[in-house]
This record gives structure tokens, C-alpha cells and sequence, in this order.
């Protein structure tokens, strides 16, 4: 695995997940289901679960276009709780001030982890009557965010006096046509300043590895953090909303045939089976990073699937002072300085 090379100030970030990227070791990422409620608790209860296995907790933002709490809300209680958040920002939304102010304040908190999404549209989730915004897209929300990092100001020119340090990320879906056009794509969002990527749900490892090739062809490997979307699947019925309900989502006739022929007892064992076999087989393709697991409210299955990958041990979860934003800045300048 080639680790990519970024300039000085884009590698101390603060973020334990940057670390352990740029350490070489493969890295565990996973999604946090956001809660219909305001119930702290259940944020805090699905987070313990994944926080001994993960690098990176990551804060989705109305995705599907379905109202839940907030991705900022959800940031700021997992910084409160020390844990390490990448908050997730669509453009659907909010407009170019807005989100601004959204990262500045998500910094002040303590993320140092954004995913930079263009967002699914309001048709596909459960009130399609919502306007949709899209000042931007995820493009020009990476140089958006990047302009405020690197040269401390905000699109209008405007100074900011303390930039965020932030570790950028990117989406990126191998599984849907043109597929010629996906890692020109991602080379877009490289150049625009994604740091790290997180692909869509892989199921077809054939696929992948064929959108990899493009990707090392193109020498994307070493500019940039791969990290492969995974999930188990509950049951074939599952299978067959999510490739037809959920956009971008590709799920081969094989897995779902392979769900359907296991006894109804056995089909969540099976469906877990099989993301822990691809985990295993995208870990051995040249240029991958890690994986990134989305388990819609299964989170009590994560930690056995990154065990069962052989994942484990992850590396140790950082001092409870390093969850503090004051003492990890104080902690960059000692590094800066030295």
C-alpha cells in the first residue's frame, strides 16, 4: 500500500483517523445511524459501539434526503464524548454561507474530519416537495473548504483568523456508468482537495478492482486515501430495496441469489459472512486504504465483522487530553515548532 504524500500543513490535522492513514495501517471508518429523536443517549449508545473498532466515526447529513438529527448536532456530542466524528456536509441544503459557517463551527468543536458530498436529491427521500438548494457541488465544496484551510479565508476573500485544520474527504461510486468516467471523477476531487475517499457500497469486487486499475493508472493511489464502502445485508429482501430504492446502490444477482437460497434462520449470519469475505478481498487490491462500514441500524454487527476481517487489533484510541480541541491545538504547535 502507497502512502500518498501531501504538503505539511495537510498532514497535521489533528485527526486520529489522518494518523493512522498516514501511519500505513489499514483504516476502519463506519457510519453512525442518526437518530429520529433528541435524545442524546441513543448517539452516545450507538457510538460506544463503534468506537473501540473504528478510526472514525462518521456523522451523516440527511442522507437519502431523509430528515434526521443533524450531522452538526451529532458532531458536537461525539466531541463532547471524546470520540473521533467526520462530519458528513451535503450541498443539497444550505447555501455557500451556511455551510461555511457550519465547518467553522464544527472545527471549533473539534472535528478535523469532513466528507464533502453534492447530496442525494430531495425526490428520493420522504418529503420531495423540500427545495432543494445546490449552490455548489461536492467539487467546489472541497475547494470551498480547502481555500479556508490552506488560505484562511472564505470564498468572499474575507479573512478567517484562525483556519480550520481539517482532513477532507470525498464520495466516490465505482458501480454506476459510465464507468470510464468515475476515476476521471475522483481525479476532480483530488485536485480539488479531497485528502481521503469513501466509495459507495461494494458488492461486486470484480468491478471494483477494474475501477482501481484506472485509478493506480492515473497514479490517483498515491495522491489520495481510499477507503472501501462495505455493509452486511439482512436478508435478500433487503438486497432488493436497497438496489432498487436506494440511489447509487449496485447489488449483484449473485449475493442477492446467494441470500435467498440460506435458510430464513441463518440469512442476517450470511449476510454478514459475505461483508466480512469482501473486506477480505478488497484489503489485498493495491492502493486501498481501508474500508468504511455502513450498517443501517446494525451497529451491534460491526465490531464482529472487523474482527472476523482480522482488523483487530486497531490502534489505541487517543488520550482523553487529545480529545480536547485546546490541548490538540496547543499539541500542533509543539509539532509545528519542533
Amino acid at each position: 500500500m502507497v502512502t500518498p504524500q501531501l504538503n505539511q500543513e495537510e498532514m497535521i490535522s489533528g485527526s486520529r483517523l489522518e494518523h493512522v492513514l498516514r501511519a500505513g495501517r489499514f483504516a476502519v471508518t463506519a457510519e453512525l445511524n442518526p437518530p429520529d429523536s433528541s435524545d442524546p443517549q441513543k448517539v452516545y449508545d450507538a457510538a460506544l459501539v463503534l468506537s473501540q473498532v473504528c478510526d472514525g466515526i462518521n456523522a451523516t447529513d440527511a442522507s437519502g434526503a431523509n430528515c434526521h438529527m443533524s450531522s452538526v448536532a451529532i458532531c458536537a456530542l461525539l466531541t463532547r464524548a471524546g470520540y473521533e466524528p467526520v462530519m458528513q456536509v451535503s450541498c443539497r441544503d444550505r447555501n455557500r454561507i451556511a455551510i461555511q459557517g457550519d465547518v467553522l463551527g464544527g472545527a471549533a468543536m473539534g472535528v478535523h474530519n469532513v466528507l464533502c458530498l453534492t447530496g442525494d436529491d430531495t425526490s428520493a427521500g420522504d418529503q420531495p416537495q423540500a427545495k432543494r438548494v445546490f449552490d455548489m457541488d461536492s467539487i467546489h465544496l472541497l475547494y470551498t473548504i480547502k481555500t479556508m484551510r490552506d488560505e484562511g479565508r472564505f470564498l468572499s476573500g474575507r479573512e478567517i483568523s484562525e483556519p480550520p485544520r481539517l482532513f477532507l474527504g470525498a464520495a466516490s461510486n465505482p458501480f454506476v456508468p459510465p464507468y470510464d468516467w468515475r476515476p476521471k471523477r475522483l481525479a476532480k476531487k483530488v485536485q480539488a482537495g479531497a485528502n481521503f475517499i469513501q466509495t459507495q457500497y461494494c458488492f461486486d469486487v470484480a468491478r471494483f478492482k477494474k475501477f482501481m486499475k484506472d485509478v493506480r493508472d492515473l497514479g490517483l493511489d498515491e495522491k489520495v486515501f481510499i477507503l472501501v464502502g462495505v455493509g452486511p445485508l439482512r436478508s435478500e429482501r433487503a438486497a432488493e430495496f436497497m438496489r432498487t430504492k436506494v440511489p447509487g446502490v449496485v447489488i449483484p444477482d449473485e449475493v442477492v441469489e446467494r441470500l435467498r437460497k440460506t435458510p430464513k434462520s441463518g440469512k442476517k449470519a450470511e449476510g454478514k459472512r459475505i461483508c466480512v469475505e469482501i473486506i477480505q478481498q478488497v484489503k489485498e487490491i493495491s492502493g486501498v486504504s481501508g474500508v468504511h462500514v455502513m450498517a443501517y441500524r446494525q451497529e451491534e454487527l460491526v465490531a464482529d465483522i472487523i474482527e472476523e476481517a482480522g482488523l483487530l487489533p486497531r490502534p489505541r484510541q487517543p488520550d482523553a487530553g487529545e480529545s480536547d480541541p485546546l490541548k490538540r491545538k496547543r499539541k500542533w504547535e509543539r509539532d509545528k515548532n519542533q
